[in-house]
Parts: structure tokens; C-alpha cells; sequence
């Protein structure tokens, strides 16, 4: 799938801050943060949202977005983290690769979706990718 942005970058065709992978999917960061530190799962394989997707690959990705939920929370000092999918335009997906959003929260923190879409501070999103990969246990893959 050439036009899908998703991937595009699991083929390495465009760049992406990636944090994490193993053979059936990536974590990178998403360069629209609804907080800092904000990530993505994404499987190698494509399909258009969970609804489609192979029990194979939902179940490699949500181990993976554990993963960086802890990562968050040991690197990036997250009280909490909120794991998220959309699917379909209904529900608001806008990139039609299933994808997990990996989104650190702090107590009290003013989240809510849909979250505006800015771009976010590229040294901030490199420094916060750099935490979360030092974050990673032994355990995580």
C-alpha cells in the first residue's frame, strides 16, 4: 500500500522516530502530540483499522503498546497512560493503518479527544523518544 503513510514508514520510505519493534510491529513516536511523550503502535502488516486486522497482529501490537505504557511511565515519570484505537472515519480515524496511541498522562492533566492536531517541537519529540527507549526493560520483548 504505496499511498498509506503507515506504510510508507514501516518500509522506511519516509522518516519516523521510532522507539521500539519487533517482528510484527513498531512503536514510533507521533509527531502530533496530544501530550508529550504521545506514541504509536503500529504492525508491519497492513490493514485498515482493528476491525480488519489479524488477531496476530492486534495482539502483537497491544504487548508492544504495554510496553511503551511502561516505558512512559519509567522514563517519562507518566502517572498513568491511556491506550487508544479508532476505527473507521466514524470514530474519528483519520489514517486508515490500525494504530494504538500510546498517550502518557499525568494526574489532572487536561486531555481530551479529540486532541487538536499541532506538531509538535521536533527536539522535544527526539528527547522524549530517546527516555522511552532507555526505559525498556529486558522483560519488554
Amino acid at each position: 500500500m504505496h499511498s498509506c503513510l503507515f506504510c510508507q514508514i514501516v518500509a522506511e520510505e519516509i522518516p519516523s522516530y521510532r522507539i521500539a519493534e519487533t517482528e510484527r510491529a513498531i512503536a514510533l513516536m507521533d509527531i502530533f502530540p496530544a501530550t508529550p511523550g504521545h506514541a504509536l503502535v503500529i504492525p508491519r502488516r497492513h490493514s485498515a483499522d482493528a476491525l480488519e486486522a489479524a488477531a496476530e497482529d492486534l495482539t502483537a501490537c497491544m504487548t508492544l503498546a504495554a510496553s511503551v505504557g511502561r516505558a512512559a511511565v519509567a522514563g517519562l515519570g507518566a502517572d498513568g497512560v491511556t491506550f487508544q484505537t479508532l476505527a473507521r472515519s466514524a470514530a474519528g480515524q483519520t489514517i486508515f493503518h490500525v494504530h494504538i496511541h500510546v498517550i502518557p498522562r499525568q494526574d489532572g492533566d487536561q486531555f481530551a479527544f479529540p486532541w487538536p492536531s499541532v506538531p509538535g517541537d521536533v527536539t522535544e519529540i527526539e528527547a522524549q523518544a530517546e527516555r522511552l527507549r532507555g526505559a525498556f526493560t529486558n522483560d519488554d520483548f
